[in-house]
């Protein structure tokens, strides 16, 4: 757990430097991300973050604030508009600080948890291991929407297996998360880390594999990027999954957009 928790740590300190350095115009720019701008996708970030801390460090208030959200959504409020709310007061340099020492917060409570400890979250629960995953997973989709969004690239970096791990492991999920048959074959996964090594995952295929960019696979889980979008190859049961690859909790959805940029 200490060293996921300080590749989240690193994950979230790396976003946090790149929006440092972006002047107020640009905190307002919109994202690809449902036109969230960039402000948003950061208060998004510290809203989970801030749960997040509670889920680690007391499940009981955890549990409370899950609710008061759940009611202010069965209201009809959207994630984006309650973020607003919470955080409305703040300037984008502002909203930036206060993530900053929430992530702190969260990294830390994480490094002390057992990997298998069980934490609840908005759906099931989940070991802190997968929770870690997941929060530096989602830290990196928004962190890319702020970077396509300003036209800037940003640096692979080896954190990118723990995404691609979980995109892996979340095959099965996708398609019951549609009420779809799961396909009988997982296709093997064959990506080049950012080092030029290889990761993999299931066994060798000539019939059903993705073969490619570790990114750019990140990029299609995280439904940032079409499969089409990349230089992925793929074939068999991977040509049904990677149109509707989701790594990510809650109901299904699917990029549908040709531009990974905003207009």
């Amino acid at each position: 757990m200490k060293k996921l928790s300080a590749d989240l740590l690193a994950e979230s300190s790396e976003l946090a430097d790149f929006c440092e350095r972006m002047d107020l115009s640009q905190w307002q720019w919109p994202t690809a991300f449902h036109g969230w701008s960039a402000w948003d996708e950061i208060a998004h970030l510290c809203l989970l973050d801030e749960a997040g801390t509670l889920a680690v460090i007391d499940a009981v208030a955890f549990v409370q604030r899950a609710e008061q959200l759940r009611a202010r959504r069965a209201q009809g409020e959207e994630i984006s508009g309650i973020a607003r709310a919470t955080y409305g007061h703040m300037t984008g340099p502002e909203l930036l600080r206060h993530w900053r020492k929430v992530f702190d917060r969260l990294v830390h409570a994480l490094a002390f948890r057992d990997a298998q400890a069980r934490l609840p979250w908005f759906g099931p629960s989940m070991s802190a291991r997968s929770f870690a995953t997941a929060r530096l997973m989602e830290t990196w989709a928004h962190g890319l929407d702020i970077y396509d969004a300003l036209h800037q690239t940003r640096h692979a970096t080896p954190r990118l297996r723990h995404i691609a791990h979980l995109g892996v492991n979340t095959f099965a999920w996708t398609f019951q998360n549609r009420g779809l048959p799961v396909p009988e074959v997982a296709p093997y996964v064959a990506l080049t880390a950012p080092d030029g090594s290889l990761w993999e995952w299931h066994s060798p295929s000539a019939t059903d594999y993705v073969k490619g960019d570790a990114e750019d696979f990140c990029k299609v889980v995280t439904q940032r990027r079409l499969a089409t979008q990349t230089q992925l190859t793929w074939a068999g049961s991977a040509s049904a999954w990677l149109p509707i690859a989701q790594c990510f909790a809650g109901p299904p959805t699917q990029k549908r957009d040709a531009t990974p940029l905003a207009t």
